[in-house]
């Protein structure tokens, strides 16, 4: 299918880009490579697209605060390769790694991957077991959220994702993904930190969205993190948490995410030792 009609603006500021988001039907394209796909197929709709791929602002990834701030426009292929974020958030530099092919990975941003709504995507879940917040730009101003609660409510209308604020691990960090072997999206994809305080746990594919599992992180809080350990922590959750999709039933994806999140613990633990 060919394109619907829709206008097209290039705003030259983050302002001006909130003015056209005021548009009823206004979409912001940055990488595309979900919007431009759905408006062929008919799956998204848009009036008017909001082009800010130029806009410097939302460009790059800095040390601020102990931790990093990556730029929403931060290719994926530029995430998965960075030394700061390998050195300090390994975890999402993975979850950038597995997104798509090479391809996808050189156009998709880090803003677009966490803003896709409808279907499991990487970086949020490697954003929650990393404790980040997600800056916004809208019509109040720029505010920040923690990723939990960006991954429950997503992009607010009007708003547009500008930055992710990650704390620095070091290495202790790590992502496993089984993908769909059609879309590449995550059949389930596990992300974890071991902290102080134990370890943070979170999950995508198997659950309704990405999310931190807090009676896991309970469970396994002191270790030992063997895979006999992790699979009996995620044995004790509600059956209702999994949910079933693309063939697989509610079980079998359970004992996916506990295998996924026992090799993402294995690693971390390795870089702790």
């Amino acid at each position: 299918m060919i394109l619907t009609d829709f206008y097209y603006a290039r705003p030259a500021a983050v302002d001006e880009a909130l003015a056209l988001l005021a548009t009823p039907g206004a979409r912001v394209l940055a990488g595309g490579q979900s919007l431009l796909p759905g408006l062929r197929t008919g799956a998204e709709r848009a009036r008017l697209l909001v082009d800010v791929r130029h806009l410097e602002e939302l460009r790059g990834t800095t040390r601020s605060g102990g931790g990093l701030r990556i730029g929403a426009l931060t290719t994926l292929a530029e995430l998965a390769a960075h030394p700061l974020v390998l050195a300090g958030a390994p975890e999402l530099a993975a979850a950038a790694r597995a997104n798509g092919d090479p391809q996808v990975r050189n156009l998709g941003t880090a803003g677009g991957n966490l803003a896709a709504t409808g279907r499991a995507t990487d970086l949020p879940v490697a954003a929650l077991a990393a404790d980040a917040r997600v800056e916004l730009a809208g019509p109040g101003g720029r505010v920040t959220v923690g990723a939990e609660r960006f991954a429950a409510s997503g992009v607010p209308d009007g708003s547009v994702v500008t930055a992710l604020l990650v704390p620095a691990a070091g290495p202790a960090a790590a992502f496993e993904k089984a993908a769909d072997r059609a879309t590449r999206y995550p059949l389930c994809a596990a992300a974890v930190r071991i902290t102080p305080d134990g370890p943070r746990i979170a999950v995508t594919g198997a659950t309704p969205r990405a999310q931190r599992l807090r009676g896991v992180e309970e469970r396994l809080r002191g270790g030992p993190y063997t895979t006999e350990a992790v699979l009996a922590a995620f044995r004790a959750e509600p059956r209702e948490l999994f949910v079933p999709g693309r063939g697989t039933s509610a079980e079998y994806l359970g004992h996916l995410a506990g295998v996924l999140t026992a090799r993402a613990l294995a690693r971390a633990a390795l870089t702790t030792t």
